[in-house]
């Protein structure tokens, strides 16, 4: 949001009580402004968004829950706080169906005021965040929350519209960072499930005693500490999904117990005896090779072909460098303060040179530590803290064999081919050197010493007549 005050409408019939609440907001730094009638709100709030309402129930004209109301067709994001000296159950419940925020009477302590009104703000700044990384993003190839514009991403993105419909088994394979569990989210809120539970567990954080209660339940009894009955995730997720993330890493037995479900159906809860069905389409994610597992004899053949249904690999972020863009801006939107941080074209192709071993994960981190780090704005190469890094896969780049050979043919001296080289540099960095030493990977003194001795040559030439 803005780097401004938090601008609040105090609405009460009552002049004193106004008064006395907006001197306690502009004490902690609020913009106030006062109405008397809901009618008067209203009309403010048809000039100005206020980032809260705190207003009366009960006034002459218009109650504060009509108000509410009129304001959700104008303002339907500012959130409404309520308050009245005559509070009961019926009208705290008439206020929430309005739309209200939250509901407090009257009398009340000044700090129990503020600190609705601080909750109310918070939920405020948070949906302006949410609106902010849509916007950020709308403008990339998307599903979902997937962001790409690679052609593996868009594979997925259309294969994903395929499938979301269907009860099929998925198999997601990748190495971990690639956003397997964004995948799995996406399939599930593309399809005909979406208004049913998501529910995702890690089989590897959960030791494997405790993780098959975890999935079917267990009764009462069942084993020492078990003192009550407990449903199981299977049964949680019912008429949902369930996300099997990391299941190269379940025990065999557990395996086995696996396969009769996605065969029959039912389940078992630990130490009982009666089926319960159960309608739950089941996502897998792995970061390891089942296949090899397959023949070291650690996972079951019969699992994985019932899982395997429909595979979906997730490529690692350096073999799409293209996604690498978009990634940064949804990162920054994400992590910026206030408005979201620009980074330069220069910036940006170092980041597509780095090997993010962690995928999407370490892109992450490192977008929030330089946005952390520095102030600029927009963030530059010489910003980042890294190398320049190997030219990306996939891109448009001559290999340095190609790039040296038609060097050669031309006939370059190695001094000509450092200095183009260098005022390539310069060219990327818009003349810093600083940045442009940074991007070569040498001493800033060595790129001063040929950049001078480039622009004395220069110079010379021109006095004699030559070219340079």
């Amino acid at each position: 949001m803005p780097a401004r005050p938090f601008q609040i409408l105090v609405v009460d019939d009552d002049r004193a009580m106004r008064e006395m609440l907006a001197s306690m907001f502009k004490d902690r730094g609020y913009w106030v402004q006062q109405a008397a009638s809901a009618d008067e709100a209203l009309e403010h709030a048809a000039e100005l968004e206020y980032d809260v309402v705190l207003s009366d129930i009960r006034m002459p004209g218009r109650s504060g829950i009509e108000l509410v109301g009129e304001l959700r067709k104008i303002r339907p994001d500012t959130p409404v706080v309520l308050m009245t000296a005559f509070g009961t159950i019926d009208s705290a419940i008439e206020a929430m169906r309005a739309g209200a925020f939250d509901y407090i009477t009257k009398p009340f302590e000044p700090d129990a005021v503020a600190f609705t009104l601080e909750r109310a703000l918070e939920r405020r700044v948070l949906e302006e965040e949410n609106r902010r990384l849509r916007r950020a993003v709308d403008r990339t190839a998307r599903l979902g929350d997937l962001i790409g514009e690679s052609p593996a991403m868009r594979e997925i993105f259309a294969l994903i519209k395929k499938i979301g419909p269907t009860r099929s088994s998925v198999l997601i394979s990748g190495e971990s960072g690639t956003g397997k569990e964004v995948v799995a989210r996406t399939i599930h809120y593309q399809g005909a499930r979406a208004e049913q539970p998501f529910i995702p567990i890690n089989c590897t954080a959960i030791p494997e005693g405790l993780l098959e209660s975890e999935l079917f339940g267990h009764v009462r009894g069942a084993f020492t500490g078990a003192h009550t009955s407990k449903r199981g995730l299977f049964e949680k997720a019912d008429g949902g999904t369930l996300l099997l993330d990391e299941i190269g890493d379940m025990g065999l037995g557990l395996q086995g117990k696996l396969l009769r479900v996605l065969q029959d159906g039912v389940i078992r809860p630990v130490g009982g005896n009666d089926p319960v069905k159960v309608d739950v389409r089941i996502i897998a994610a792995t970061n390891r090779d089942l296949e090899a597992e397959m023949s070291e004899g650690r996972f079951r053949e019969d699992l994985f072909y019932r899982l395997n249904v429909i595979p979906i690999r997730v490529p690692p972020l350096r073999e799409r460098p293209e996604d690498i863009p978009a990634l940064v801006n949804a990162f920054s939107a994400r992590h910026s303060e206030g408005e979201p941080r620009r980074f330069t074209s220069a910036a940006v192709a170092v980041l597509q040179r780095q090997p993010w071993r962690g995928n999407g994960r370490e892109l992450e981190n490192t977008v929030e530590r330089v946005l952390a780090l520095t102030d600029a704005d927009p963030i530059d190469a010489g910003d980042l803290g890294l190398t320049a890094g190997p030219a990306p896969t996939g891109q448009a780049t001559p290999s340095d064999d190609e790039f040296l050979v038609r060097a050669a043919q031309q006939g370059l001296p190695l001094g000509e081919l450092t200095d183009r080289y260098i005022a390539a540099a310069l060219a990327q960095t818009g003349g810093n050197k600083v940045r442009a030493a940074q991007l070569l990977g040498i001493d800033r003194k060595t790129l001063y010493r040929r950049a001078e001795r480039r622009d004395r040559s220069r110079s010379t030439a021109s006095s004699t007549g030559g070219t340079s």
